[in-house]
This record gives structure tokens, C-alpha cells and sequence, in this order.
């Protein structure tokens, strides 16, 4: 053991001997005498790790760049990244107008079903600009059913325009819509004999115009001057002697200053109508209104006080004012919301709206203004987060000159106009309106409104062809990216008409008695199919309980009828 120390020893202290030697020789030249007690250092010292750590090589840590030769790309030019200090700023530059792409709000529609169901509908826009929007329109459908002469057409047309300026907003609208039906109402006398034997046509004709100019909103300053003019006209007439001509010119101006809104809502409507039960059979029926308010806004409650004064001038004159006052409390923020208040105001009577409730007026019409002398009302609504949404109110109002419609003693099949409530005793009207929008996922969509009403007469012994019970829901299911599917209900209480009796269909009664028009329940659906990005299928059913139901007296609705088609779409 000893030996082989010595030998290890001896061997090692030779080879450092020599590398000595061979670095001196390196070193210097001259002949100098090699001694063992003298040696020249040429490098650091570098410690050995003992055996016991079992590294045989020690790590260099050092960090060393290596050399980065100069490329050379010939002609491509060297741009460089600036990059020196970070992040360097974007120019923002304006980018000019361009053309959305795939936008598809045009289409065409075409169907038929039975019934003699025919249905062509069209809309064009222009979109291809942020600020410019013009377009059109037009449809057509006629039915007929299976009593005689049940007939039904209506045609719409009409061309729209919208500009954004960068202060203002101009919108347009104009266009016709037509509306032909025949007085196909079947009353009979004792003897079983129609009283009713020409069913006459009767058609509408509705030329109109609208127009807006309203302020845009300025993000940077809330306190902004906010303003709208409208404007809207319309000349309407049936196939006999009734017309009415309407020229409207409305507008408002908000001013927030801090917490509140000051603010004035004004509009003047000349309207003049023919055909009616005067002297000469015209009549002018003109109303100003002006608004004038102060609104209090806060976090939590919103809070209006004005008043509405409104002026009736032409063939008679009336001056009103009625109080207005508003709240919108909030309990739980975006939740739940408490609201109240009592206003009044002048609805005017107008051929144009009576018709389009109910299209079988007869002639020398009776047209009066309704006044609501109060109405107090009060109610919650919110939220559930984006799925579900409430409403509910109830109401007390006192009214002047409630409209309702009556068959006519003579002629059955037509309608008079008759009204509830003047100056001397108010007509009250009580009720309660709801409703509801529930989003139970981002495939079934609901909604509902219901309406509950109750009358106490003034002069009339019932609210004629008025129910007492409203109710319409709606529905639809995204079943794929392809398919949709729609669904309407309506449903409405027993209402009371007045009927008279006949021993010949010349001899009318002057008495008459209460007939019940019965409840009835109208389901519809709808689906449609999208078979390419362009093409689509759609088949809509309409009620589907087949129940012939009756809206006013003598004039039952159509029975089940379905219509199915194509719509393209570019």
C-alpha cells in the first residue's frame, strides 16, 4: 500500500516538473538552471473538488457573446423595429368608409296557402355606409274564407331614408298602405232572412308621410342641449264618402343642469275630416298640447312634476289643464323598482284610428275626442339579471268620451260610434296590466302580457264590445342555427254587444237586448328553415283550433288556415 503512494507521488511530481519546464521554455529563451523550490504562475489557480462530491469537472459560469456576423439581404430593404425605449405610440389614422361585407338585410318573400292565400313581400336597404340609410318596401296578401264574400287585401309600399349628421339625426318615411274587405256581416231576421243581401266592398286608402330630426348624443357632455322635431302628415279615405286629412308638427327640448332635466314636450295637430254627422258632413278637429316639465334624477329614483295643457280648437273648443307628476324608486338596483303617478290628457278621435280597429263603420260617422280627466296609477317592475323581466300596474282612471262601437239600428252589418262619460259624470275605468319576458337560455325565448279591465258606465249600460279580460303570449325556439320555430296565443273574455230584432228585414225593432260574444282562444305558429345562407322555408299556421271566433258582432274571423313559401335573402 505504502508502495503505491510512492509510486502515485513520485509519478506526479514528474509531470508537473515537465510542464513546468515546457512553460518556461515557452516563456524565455536563455538557459536558465531548473530548481524545485521556484515556479512562474501562467494561469489562475483553480481548486480540484475532493473525490468525495463526485464532480470530476467544474462548471464555467462564465457568459460569453458570441460573435453575431453582419448579414447582407441584397435588395430587401433593412427596416428596423424601434424599440429603444419601449413601445412607440400609434398614429391613428381615419379609416374611409367600406362596404359590409355578407350583410343580408335584403329579401324577398313568396307564399300561398289555402284559403286562397297569397303572400309577395320585399325590403330593399342600402347599408353599405355608417351614416347613410335609405330603402324600401312592399307586400301583399289576400285570403278569403269560406263564408261569401269573406275577403281580405292588404298592400303596403313605402321608401325610408336616414342620415347621421354630427349634431343631428334626419329620419324619413314614406308610403301607402292599402286595406280591402267587404261588409260580409250576416245578421237575419225572425224568418231566418239575411239582411244583409249586396255585402258591399269597402276599401282604405292611407297616403302618409313622417319625418324626425333629433339631436344626437355627445358622450363628453352630459349636460347638453337635447332636442327632436317631427313632423308627420296623411290623407285618408274609404270607398265611399269618409276621408280625413292630418298634418302633425311635434318636438321637445331637455336641458340637464346638474341633478334635474328641465324640458317641454309640444305638438300641434290640424286635422280635418269628411263624411261625418254634421250640418255639411265636414268637421275640423284640431289639438295643441305643450308639456312643460322639471325631472329629478338621482342614483336611485327618478322624479317628474309638469303639466299637460292641451287646447281643442275648430268646430269646437276646449281648454284643459291636467297635472303630471312621476316617481321611479328603486328598492334593489337594477333588481327591483317601485313607480308611480297621475296625469291626464286629450286622445283624439280620428276616422284613420276607429277603422283600423274596427273596418266596418258605417256612414255619417260620429268622431269625438277622449279626455282623460285623471289617472292614477302605480306598480313594481325589474329584473333578474338577463333573463327575466316583469312588469306589473294597476290603474284608476276617470274618462270623457270613452269611444266604443254599436251595430247600427237600420243597417246591422255596419257600426256606429257612440261614447261614455261628458262633463257632468266621468266613465271609471279600473285595471291591471302585466307583463313578463323570461330568456330561459339562449334557445327558448317567452313573453306575455295580460290586461284586466272593469268598467262602471256613466250614461251606457255596458262597455259595448269592450272584454274585460286580455291576454297575448309569444314565443321562440332557436332549435339549431338553422331552424326556428314561433309561436302566438291570444286570448280574450266574453264581451256584450247591443243586438236588435227584426220581424222583416224592413221593419227594424226599437228594442234591442245584450248578446254575449264569447271568449274565444287564437294559437298560431310559425317555423322557418334556412337551407343555404341564402335560401330559406317557412310554413305559418294560423288558428289552429279552427274556431271561427267572433271580434264584433255578425263578422266571424277565418277559420284554420296555413301558409307556407321561400324567402331569399342578399
Amino acid at each position: 500500500m505504502k508502495l503505491n503512494t510512492i509510486i502515485k507521488q513520485t509519478g506526479l511530481l514528474t509531470i508537473l516538473l515537465a510542464m513546468g519546464s515546457q512553460a518556461y521554455a515557452q516563456r524565455d529563451t536563455t538557459n536558465r538552471p531548473v530548481t524545485l523550490d521556484s515556479f512562474d504562475i501562467v494561469r489562475d489557480y483553480r481548486p480540484i473538488l475532493a473525490d468525495a462530491v463526485k464532480i470530476r469537472r467544474s462548471p464555467d459560469m462564465s457568459n460569453k457573446r458570441e460573435y453575431m456576423p453582419k448579414l447582407n439581404y441584397g435588395n430587401v430593404p433593412d427596416k428596423k423595429l424601434d424599440i429603444n425605449t419601449g413601445l412607440k405610440e400609434l398614429k391613428i389614422m381615419e379609416t374611409p368608409f367600406s362596404k359590409i361585407i355578407d350583410h343580408n338585410s335584403n329579401y324577398v318573400k313568396l307564399g300561398v296557402g289555402n284559403l286562397g292565400t297569397i303572400l309577395g313581400e320585399a325590403y330593399f336597404a342600402v347599408e353599405d355606409y355608417e351614416d347613410i340609410r335609405v330603402g324600401g318596401f312592399v307586400k301583399h296578401l289576400n285570403q278569403k274564407g269560406s263564408l261569401d264574400d269573406q275577403k281580405f287585401s292588404r298592400q303596403e309600399v313605402g321608401v325610408f331614408g336616414r342620415r347621421i349628421f354630427p349634431m343631428f339625426t334626419v329620419n324619413g318615411l314614406i308610403g301607402y298602405n292599402g286595406y280591402g274587405t267587404r261588409f260580409y256581416g250576416i245578421p237575419v231576421d225572425q224568418n231566418n232572412t239575411t239582411l244583409n243581401p249586396t255585402r258591399e266592398a269597402q276599401r282604405f286608402n292611407d297616403i302618409y308621410f313622417s319625418g324626425e330630426l333629433t339631436s344626437n348624443y355627445d358622450p363628453q357632455n352630459d349636460d347638453a342641449l337635447s332636442y327632436s322635431l317631427k313632423a308627420d302628415a296623411y290623407t285618408y279615405k274609404d270607398k265611399f264618402d269618409a276621408k280625413e286629412n292630418s298634418f302633425a308638427l311635434a318636438g321637445y327640448l331637455n336641458k340637464r343642469l346638474r341633478a334635474f332635466n328641465i324640458g317641454a314636450n309640444v305638438a300641434l295637430d290640424f286635422n280635418s275630416l269628411g263624411g261625418v254627422n254634421t250640418a255639411d258632413g265636414n268637421m275640423n278637429n284640431s289639438i295643441v298640447n305643450a308639456n312643460p316639465y322639471i325631472k329629478f334624477k338621482g342614483d336611485n329614483y327618478n322624479i317628474t312634476l309638469g303639466a299637460n295643457i292641451a287646447s281643442e280648437f275648430g268646430d269646437s273648443s276646449r281648454f284643459n289643464i291636467f297635472p303630471v307628476a312621476e316617481i321611479d324608486f328603486s328598492l334593489v338596483p337594477g333588481y327591483f323598482y317601485i313607480f308611480g303617478g297621475v296625469k291626464g290628457g286629450v286622445e283624439k278621435g280620428s276616422f284613420r284610428s276607429f277603422t283600423r280597429l274596427n273596418p266596418y263603420l258605417g256612414p255619417n260617422m260620429n268622431i269625438q275626442n277622449t279626455i282623460e280627466r285623471m289617472n292614477i296609477y302605480g306598480g313594481i317592475k325589474g329584473n333578474a339579471g338577463a333573463t327575466f323581466g316583469y312588469k306589473v300596474k294597476a290603474f284608476y282612471r276617470q274618462v270623457e268620451g270613452l269611444a266604443m262601437f254599436v251595430n247600427n239600428r237600420e243597417t246591422p252589418f255596419n257600426f256606429d260610434m257612440i261614447y261614455d262619460g261628458d262633463g257632468d259624470k266621468a266613465l271609471k275605468h279600473v285595471g291591471i296590466e302585466g307583463e313578463i319576458n323570461v330568456r330561459l337560455s339562449a334557445l327558448v325565448n317567452l313573453g306575455g302580457r295580460l290586461n284586466i279591465d272593469q268598467y262602471t258606465m256613466a250614461q251606457q249600460d255596458e262597455a259595448w264590445h269592450l272584454p274585460k279580460m286580455r291576454l297575448a303570449a309569444n314565443a321562440r325556439f332557436n332549435i339549431s342555427e338553422k331552424l326556428y320555430i314561433d309561436a302566438e296565443a291570444l286570448f280574450h273574455g266574453n264581451a256584450i254587444a247591443r243586438e236588435y230584432t227584426y220581424t222583416d228585414p224592413s221593419t227594424p225593432s226599437d228594442d234591442w237586448k245584450k248578446s254575449t260574444i264569447p271568449s274565444f282562444f287564437d294559437l298560431s305558429a310559425g317555423a322557418e328553415y334556412k337551407a343555404t345562407k341564402q335560401l330559406g322555408i317557412f310554413v305559418k299556421a294560423n288558428n289552429m283550433f279552427n274556431t271561427e271566433y267572433q271580434r264584433y258582432l255578425y263578422y266571424p274571423k277565418l277559420g284554420f288556415n296555413i301558409l307556407g313559401g321561400l324567402n331569399f335573402s342578399f
